[in-house]
Formats: structure tokens, C-alpha cells, sequence
């Protein structure tokens, strides 16, 4: 396998709705930027999947404080007031000149002509645009068309990131290995069509990377969100945040041979389809005065205490009382039904909950900065302490718009002054060094260890936990990371070796932090 070597102002690696506005940002400044991602074009992430919809702002008066408590109280009271205040401070406006003006993004109107919002649970007011119930595939649509045609943006598709360059880890020259400020220099990045590893050095690098789902053995999580981002991050001395809270989207399409659940929309719960029993009673009231429209977390541990109690494999979702045309208000989830054989204008849909969105991350400031030099973080893979132990829904996209577009404005400001990186240093980063055996990449071994990872991880760190089954997932995923780390030393690399290294890791670290923290909240439900 050979290698290539390139340099770029600004190394951006993720292409969901943080990656792109980041790029975005950066190029209407004048910089050039080089956006990588592992699919054959620029979707294929969580962006995409979102469903409900993007918080913009209530139809009346000022919305921000009644935001900033809904986000509060979903979060437990747990989450980076500074964060909040930042999101509502300019989150409307982003949504305007980036979705709106830039991508060209239409939102639902009513027939008055005014923007369609809609409600979702957790929040006290009807604040929510949406496109029908795939606003995120509308969403990166006009992204991505702005992305593909902008000139100082160069599209590298096919590329799995391997590792993060740093001076203290990667230079040769001792030199470096002395200044006490590590710094982030690019990253390796494993090409899947040309069989090269490429060594890309970057002024700036910015991980976009996503969710990390796919480590839980459901999920509605794209096939490549296994937390590269947090591994590499970790790896190369960033500080991480509150892994421990993975929030589970309480209603996810039950299909028993699928991995990836199809995510049925909060917004459905939002204008009054109601969770029922296997009885086909409604339970929420039970669990919480909110009823079906109490935050997630509460909502997906109540269903998770039924099934246990009652031996269900899952529970369903009625919405044929909905006052809608649901096939038109809801046609991704109306097909996806449609596709197993069920109407959801008259059959209750099957639901469980699923590994949905990570709370935690790479802990970044409001301009998506870690606390490695030269690193930056956006979207899923950050923590930004917005959300606290809790996501509030349909803030994710807005989220990742808000910070992206931060983001890119702060090195946009940076790169107006001199480069304080001399050409020695970046001299000095070898190129991959490839040790393993040619004709050791086997795919069973492969399949073997994810499926330890993700019955591990859903068994014992999953919606409800304990210290026992805690203890038991960190000494099985020690030795399971132990094993990895070995094989992947030995072996030819490959994507889904490195997507396999990424996900044993990050597992490793979710476990790690959950079994420190004993408090029980939010998203880390703690039974004992």
C-alpha cells in the first residue's frame, strides 16, 4: 500500500450539517478547505436521517427564555448555561442566512404562508420547521449543492480517518516533542478505492465526524457513526465530556432482523399519536404528567421498565386518530411501514427504543475549539454542554448549524494572521508507517468483535445500568480492546479495521465513564 502527502489551510473531516457549514463558512471567507468523508458522495451520515425537524423560534414574542428552559429542563438541569444562551442567541438567525438564503432549504408553510411549526416533546410551544418528515435530507440537499459547486472547496470522498497528526506524537525531530503545547497538524486518512494512506497536514483541523450509535446493537445511527471522531480525538490528548449520557430515541421501527432501526419522528407524538401497551392502552400518564410528550430520556426508560415487566419485544405507536394526511405529513416513516407491511393510518406501529444521539463528546467552547491546539470539533462528536445529561429534541441540527457556522467564522479570523507553523515542523511528520500482514483482513473475525461490541454494549450499558453490568462491560471491553489494538497492529489496513479500532475505543470510553459517574441521571439511568 503507498502513500500520498497534502497540504490544506483547513482539514475538515465529516460532511454532515456541522462539516459543511464549517466548510461553507470558511470558503465564502476566502479560504481554501478540504472536506473529507467515507461514503461516495457527501451523504450518508445522521444529518440526513433527521426527521422532526430544526428549532427555529415560537410564531410570538421572544422565544429565547422559554427555550433556554425547555433545553434546561430536558437536560437536568445539567447542561452549560453559556452553551444555551449561545444557541438562542443565534440560532434564528443561522437558520435564516444559512438554510434559508445560502442553501436554499424550503420549510412547510401553512396555508396562511407563514412557516408550519410544529411541536415536539420537551418543548412548551410549537417552535420546530420541518420539511414533511425528512428535514434533514432537505436540510443537506441544499448543503451539499452549495458544498459541491464552491470552488474553494476540494471533496475528497472514499476516506476513512485513521489517526490525528500532533507534534508530540508524530514528529520526528525531538525538537518538538519538547514544547510543552502539543499540536494538531492534520490527520491520516486510509483511502477506500486507491488502497493509499495519505498523510494530510492541515493549519487547522476540524472533526465533524458524528454519532456513535452504531457501537449498540440498535440503532437508528448511519453505518459510519462508530465515534472516529472521540477516538482519535482521545488518542491524541483532547480532553472528552459526559460520554456517559447516550440518549435512546423512544421510537424506533421494530423489524427483527434489522440493525438499523428506521427512526419513527417525535413530531408524530408531537401532534398526537399516542404510545399503548401491548393491551393497546396508553401507559405514558403513568411514568409522567407529560404523558407522551415528557423528554426522551423519560419517555424510553418507561418503555423499556413495560417490556421488561411484560416480556413485549416492543410496544407501539397509534397515530390513526391523527387529524393529518399522514402519508403527505409523514411520508418517510409512512413508507418504511409501508415497506414491512404496515398502514400506519390504521395499524398501531411496532416501536422500541434505540441508541439514537451522544450527549458527550470532545468538550469544545462556543467556537467549536478543544483543548487541543489546533483541533476544532462540531456537531455529535462535540460536547458542547448544550444538552446536558439530556438531548431536548430537534436541537442536534440546529446545534450543528450554530457551532459550524461559529466555527468557521473563528479560523476564518485566525487565518487573517501569519502562520505560527514553521515548515520544519510539518518536515518533520513521517508519513504512515504500514507493519501489518497482507493477507490477514478477515471479514469474520471482523463481524465477530462487533457483534461482542454491541451486545456488550446494549446488555450492560444500555437505557438502564448498573454497577454490576457496568463492571462487567468494562472487563469484557478491556479485553476486547486489548485483542483489537493487537490485530489491527498486525493487519493490512483497511476502512472498516480502522471503523472497527474507532468503535472498540469508544466504546471502551463510554463504558469507562459511565461506571465513574454513580449519580443516576438523565440519560445515564443508574437502577441501583
Amino acid at each position: 500500500m503507498s502513500t500520498s502527502r497534502r497540504f490544506t489551510q483547513v482539514l475538515v473531516i465529516g460532511s454532515g450539517i456541522a462539516g459543511c457549514t464549517t466548510a461553507l463558512t470558511l470558503a465564502d471567507a476566502g479560504h481554501d478547505v478540504t472536506l473529507i468523508n467515507a461514503g461516495q458522495n457527501l451523504e450518508g451520515g445522521n444529518s440526513e436521517l433527521a426527521q422532526g425537524g430544526i428549532v427555529y423560534k415560537a410564531a410570538t414574542g421572544n422565544d429565547a427564555p422559554a427555550l433556554e428552559k425547555d433545553i434546561r429542563t430536558a437536560g437536568h438541569d445539567y447542561n452549560y448555561a453559556k452553551a444555551i444562551q449561545y444557541l438562542c442567541e443565534h440560532g434564528p438567525r443561522q437558520v435564516e442566512e444559512v438554510l434559508m438564503q445560502k442553501a436554499g432549504v424550503l420549510f412547510d408553510k401553512s396555508p396562511d404562508g407563514s412557516l408550519n411549526l410544529t411541536r415536539e416533546g420537551g418543548h412548551a410551544t410549537p417552535r420546530i420547521l420541518h420539511t414533511a418528515d425528512y428535514t434533514g435530507r432537505a436540510i443537506m440537499e441544499g448543503l451539499t449543492r452549495s458544498v459541491s459547486k464552491h470552488p474553494r472547496i476540494t471533496v475528497l470522498t472514499h476516506r476513512t480517518a485513521i489517526d490525528l497528526l500532533t507534534s508530540h506524537h508524530h514528529a520526528r525531530c525531538s525538537q518538538y516533542r519538547y514544547d510543552i503545547s502539543n499540536r494538531c497538524l492534520g490527520a491520516y486518512i486510509c483511502s477506500g478505492t486507491s488502497k493509499q494512506t495519505e498523510t494530510i497536514l492541515a493549519e487547522w483541523t476540524v472533526l465533524a465526524t458524528g454519532g456513535v450509535g452504531q457501537v449498540f446493537l440498535h440503532s437508528t445511527n448511519a453505518p459510519s457513526c462508530v465515534g472516529s471522531g472521540i477516538s482519535m480525538a482521545f488518542r491524541a490528548g483532547a480532553t472528552l465530556a459526559n460520554l456517559e449520557f447516550m440518549q435512546f430515541h423512544p421510537t424506533a421501527l421494530y423489524q427483527e432482523l434489522s440493525h438499523r432501526r428506521p427512526l419513527i419522528t417525535e413530531a408524530m407524538r408531537g401532534e398526537g399519536a399516542r404510545l399503548l401497551d401491548t393491551h393497546g392502552d396508553p401507559f405514558m400518564l403513568r411514568y409522567d404528567p407529560r404523558g407522551d410528550l415528557a423528554p426522551r430520556d423519560i419517555v424510553a426508560q418507561a418503555m423499556i421498565d413495560l417490556m421488561l415487566r411484560t416480556g413485549a419485544p416492543c410496544l407501539f405507536l397509534d397515530a390513526s386518530r391523527m387529524e393529518h394526511d399522514l402519508p403527505k405529513r409523514f411520508p418517510t416513516v409512512w413508507r418504511n411501514c409501508q415497506e414491512v407491511g404496515i398502514d400506519i393510518c390504521s395499524d398501531p406501529i411496532p416501536v422500541v427504543p434505540a441508541a439514537h444521539y451522544s450527549c458527550g463528546g470532545i468538550l469544545t467552547d462556543t467556537h467549536g475549539r478543544t483543548t487541543l491546539h489546533g483541533l476544532y470539533a462540531v456537531g455529535e462528536c462535540a460536547c458542547t454542554g448544550l444538552h446536558g445529561a439530556n438531548r431536548l429534541a430537534s436541537t442536534s441540527l440546529l446545534e450543528g448549524l450554530v457551532w459550524g457556522a461559529s466555527c468557521g467564522s473563528d479560523i476564518a479570523a485566525r487565518l487573517q494572521e501569519p502562520s505560527s507553523i514553521p515548515k520544519t515542523l510539518y518536515d518533520a511528520i513521517e508519513d504512515w508507517e504500514h507493519l501489518g500482514d497482507e493477507h490477514n483482513d478477515d471479514t469474520a473475525l471482523l463481524a465477530q468483535d462487533w457483534v461482542n461490541i454491541r451486545h456488550t454494549m446494549w446488555n450492560y450499558v444500555g437505557i438502564t445500568r448498573s454497577t454490576a453490568r457496568l463492571r462487567r462491560a468494562f472487563e469484557d471491553m478491556r479485553n476486547l480492546v486489548r485483542h483489537i489494538h493487537d490485530f489491527y497492529k498486525r493487519t493490512r489496513i483497511s476502512p472498516r479495521l480502522v471503523d472497527l479500532f474507532h468503535g472498540s475505543q469508544t466504546a471502551y470510553l463510554i463504558t469507562q465513564a459511565a461506571l465513574r459517574n454513580r449519580e443516576s441521571l438523565g440519560c445515564h439511568h443508574r437502577i441501583d
